[in-house]
């Protein structure tokens, strides 16, 4: 059931996104009074699930989930229909209008797609508001994810406070930096000690293989009991909400973190749990469920978060801002795929949606839309034959020179552009693919 709900996200999402894009593309060739003669969300090959013809134009959803597009009178596209350029335009052909009415069609689909981003994330900040984990609050360091990141000089605990001469305002954060922006330089605060640092390289390497997880798990919390659950067996041994747990069996467990790896070792099983309570050092005997659980919720200090719902004026610029800075990242992560590792990270749908909630997670649902909604864009403006942006280029060349580049030539970019995006589009499906099989 999870997984057809993370499926139906993504299919909701991609549907929302792909059929804007291509009404950015339907609207303005409309007004332009340019004959759209197919409007397909996904590719109708080998043939169309659904199609209703109205007026000039036929609609309809295609078998093939990879996109899906306009067909315009008079265009060389991924139709590839060359028969109709045989004959003398007509007046209602995208080849008969002006070059400004055929650049403003061709990149309708990325302006469409970059506002929907920013719109996105305005209605966000507006009803969800923003969330982070103050760094400057959390008083015990974070946990290591991973031991090879102490030859970089990082040690359990530690706090990076500083990347760059930049004061790291939001936990987590700080691996952007180091990753994407490719700073070097950072400050660390161990204990009561700032000690500064100077990164290697090779970090980026072993971020990647990481898999996004970054230098620190999460910050460390003591455990201490919120509250105990009616019925559990930690109430019927005796614990009580201010508890705060240290030790299973005589092991240490000073955070929830420890405590919570070390508990899985008991599965339906009488432990020994030490904690203080009132400054008072106590042992109780408690018995796990099969699910290394004794029945109790930890305490969690809300001053650590940041919070802050927008206001509709508050929120435009502040979703703007989101938006760019969301296209920045992206960009810059780019130089990534380069990267031996990097490259590895590509993935292709069940990548992309993995990404979604296995649970109807409405704010997650739309943030990952924009996020995806920005990314389609970047990507289709890119100069390449068969993408917006290759069309961009044939336009802006003709603008220029003051003529078009011949029909034959157009054909034969396509064919190399649509060579190309299919070729990377198995490669990234492929990576999945591989990845699920060895993984």
């Amino acid at each position: 059931m999870e997984l057809v709900i993370q499926i139906s996200q993504f299919i909701m999402s991609l549907s929302l996104l792909i059929i804007l894009h291509e009404l950015g593309h339907f609207i303005p060739a409309k007004l332009f009074k340019t004959k759209v003669e197919k409007f397909y969300l996904f590719f109708d090959w080998p043939f169309s699930l659904i199609k209703k013809k109205i007026g000039e134009t036929e609609y309809g959803i295609g078998l093939l989930p990879l996109g899906g597009y306009v067909k315009i009178a008079g265009m060389i596209d991924e139709s590839m229909d060359k028969e109709q350029l045989k004959e003398e335009p007509k007046d209602w052909e995208f080849r008969s209008k002006p070059t400004w009415q055929r650049l403003i069609i061709m990149i309708g689909g990325v302006t469409v797609n970059l506002i929907l981003g920013f719109l996105i994330y305005i209605m966000i900040l507006n009803i969800w508001g923003d969330a982070y984990v103050s760094n400057d609050k959390i008083t015990n360091g974070a946990h290591l994810s991973n031991p090879s990141y102490e030859k970089y000089g990082f040690k359990e605990g530690d706090l990076i406070v500083e990347v760059g001469n930049e004061k790291v305002v939001e936990f987590g954060s700080a691996d952007k930096r180091i990753l994407i922006d490719g700073e070097r330089n950072l400050k660390i605060k161990r204990g009561d000690h700032l000690i500064s640092l100077t990164l290697s390289e090779d970090i980026v390497e072993d971020l990647l293989k990481n898999k996004g997880q970054g230098i620190f798990s999460g910050y460390r919390t003591y455990n201490v009991i919120d509250s105990v659950i009616s019925g559990s067996n930690a109430e019927n041994a005796g614990l009580l909400s201010g508890d705060s747990i240290v030790e299973i069996n005589g092991f240490k467990t000073p955070y929830f973190k420890d405590f919570r790896e070390e508990i899985q070792k008991y599965k339906s099983e009488e432990i020994e749990i030490s904690f203080y309570r009132n400054n008072s050092y106590n042992t109780l005997s408690v018995l796990t469920n099969a699910n290394a659980e004794i029945g109790y919720l930890k305490f969690e200090d809300r001053r650590i978060y940041k919070f802050k719902k927008y206001s509709i004026p508050e929120a435009i610029p502040a979703g703007v801002t989101k938006g760019i800075e969301t296209l920045s990242t992206y960009v810059k992560s780019l130089s990534l795929i380069f990267n031996k590792e990097g490259a590895k990270q590509i993935g292709g749908f069940a990548s992309i949606g993995g990404l979604f909630d296995t649970t109807w997670n409405w704010q997650r649902f739309w943030g990952m839309t924009a996020l995806l909604s920005i990314i389609l864009a970047f990507m289709n403006i890119l100069p390449i034959p068969g993408l917006d942006g290759g069309h961009v280029i044939f336009l802006l060349y003709e603008m220029i020179s003051g003529r078009p580049p011949s029909d034959q030539f157009l054909t034969r970019a396509q064919i190399v552009g649509m060579t190309i995006l299919f070729t990377l589009l198995i490669y990234a499906n492929g990576m999945d693919i591989f990845r699920w099989i060895t993984e």
